[in-house]
């Protein structure tokens, strides 16, 4: 092999297509989720087989700046689809935050609904968002909903539109009133949890193939610490909170998300569904006031907010 074509494969071996990027960001999700995530400036790449290498900066496919803005710089100029792929997902997969990371999504009307006065909801945010959707699914350890998103939308909680693998599926019913026969608990796509109050599980009743796990707690609600705290006794540390709003709102009322996206629709749909609804503040200087990036997913735009405290 000639110096020009010794050349012309060292170029290729460091050039970060679409599928190169997001097999790269899945692999260092991975490495957080083991507690190991990638803190200090460093180049990645991934061997033959598919494993993540750290190697010296300038000697990867991407360098890594965990602590930057954005946390990373290319050996070349990248497309577009991928510069923005790249800032939006990898200050979720790189620096120490990063492997004790709870993030949710709503995507919601300008109103601030996520759904119809008759609970219609499919789908208010477009194509784009949906995706989105998925590749958090295959960036974190647990995707958890409450029973109502369950039983309204009868959703599988899968990474069918990306490539990944699934998350562990985690479902929040206090009273264990759902229904049991949604996919998520019979099609056997990955491992299903199902938390209740302690004490309601009735051992009459098949719930398919979940794990029924009871905690305890002295109200309606069940308690989003002890759930977490559950989830990396289990080796899930990374947890997206995918729905619904009344979810949501509970951890992030109980200061136990690290970030939020929301993701809004340009259309107006009246009173509904809220996506978010928080205790009542006096004064604006009670109020939450997150770091905000912004990212157009087709005709939505992303909000991706993050809590400092």
């Amino acid at each position: 092999m000639n110096v020009g074509s010794i050349r012309k494969v060292l170029v290729e071996d460091t050039l970060l297509s679409e599928a190169r990027a997001w097999s790269l960001l899945r692999a260092l999700a991975r490495r957080a989720g083991a507690g190991h995530a990638v803190g200090k400036p460093a180049g990645v790449r991934l061997d033959g087989a598919g494993r993540l290498e750290a190697v010296e900066l300038g000697m990867g496919w991407l360098d890594v700046y965990p602590e930057a803005d954005p946390p990373f710089q290319s050996m070349s100029v990248l497309p577009p689809a991928i510069d923005a792929m790249l800032k939006l997902y990898l200050p979720l997969c790189v620096g120490p935050k990063s492997s004790d990371l709870v993030l949710a999504h709503v995507g919601q009307s300008l109103d601030g609904q996520i759904a119809t006065s008759t609970g219609a909801s499919c789908f208010i945010t477009g194509p784009q968002d949906l995706a989105h959707t998925h590749r958090l699914r295959a960036l974190f350890d647990a995707v958890l909903v409450g029973r109502a998103t369950v039983d309204s939308d009868d959703p599988r909680l899968t990474t069918r539109l990306v490539a990944g693998e699934n998350a562990t599926r985690v479902v929040l019913d206090p009273s264990l009133r759902g229904f049991v026969e949604r996919k998520v608990f019979r099609d056997g796509a990955a491992p299903t949890l199902l938390y209740c109050r302690q004490g309601s599980r009735d051992e009459t009743r098949d719930y398919g193939l979940a794990e029924v796990v009871e905690l305890a707690t002295s109200g309606p609600v069940l308690p989003p610490a002890a759930i977490l705290d559950d989830l990396r006794r289990r080796g899930l540390r990374r947890v997206f909170v995918e729905g619904g709003g009344v979810t949501i709102s509970h951890f992030l009322q109980a200061g136990l998300l690290r970030r939020l996206h929301v993701t809004i629709s340009p259309l107006f749909l009246g009173q509904g569904r809220p996506g978010l609804a928080l205790a009542k503040i006096e004064g604006l200087d009670q109020a939450l006031r997150p770091r905000v990036r912004r990212f157009p997913l087709g005709e939505d735009m992303l909000f991706d907010c993050e809590f400092r405290g």
